[in-house]
């Protein structure tokens, strides 16, 4: 499960931005979850409520933004939603498309208590 070391890395940032905000603890990390990203959010949950004992973020709540995957057709330049793993243009057919976005997973932002 690859969540752990997500979780790790993301407690490492988190760490990092309340050090320089001078935080007593975290109360709230808000991330942004691709549905491409490959992080399962029930999993990605369950590591974090595992890492964030005894750390600043012990009391924290994690809240996650599922992102949908966003396309730009390069033939007829319109953006869509790409439902159903369909990566086709709804709108002329095309295959010749860009990710916009969907693809990562974000720290959006923190709650610190100082």
């Amino acid at each position: 499960m690859h969540e752990f070391s997500v979780v790790q890395s993301l407690m490492g940032l988190i760490e990092r931005h309340a050090q320089e905000n001078n935080a007593k603890s975290v109360s709230k990390v808000v991330v942004k979850i691709g549905k491409m990203s490959g992080i399962e959010p029930h999993l990605l949950k369950i590591a974090f409520d595992t890492f964030k004992e005894k750390t600043i973020c012990e009391n924290a709540n994690l809240e996650m933004v599922i992102q949908d995957v966003v396309a730009l057709c390069e033939d007829c330049k319109k953006e869509f939603i790409v439902e159903n793993n369909r990566f086709v243009c709804p709108f002329c057919g095309g295959f010749n498309l860009r990710i916009l976005d969907g693809e990562d997973m974000y720290l959006l932002s923190l709650e610190l208590e100082t």
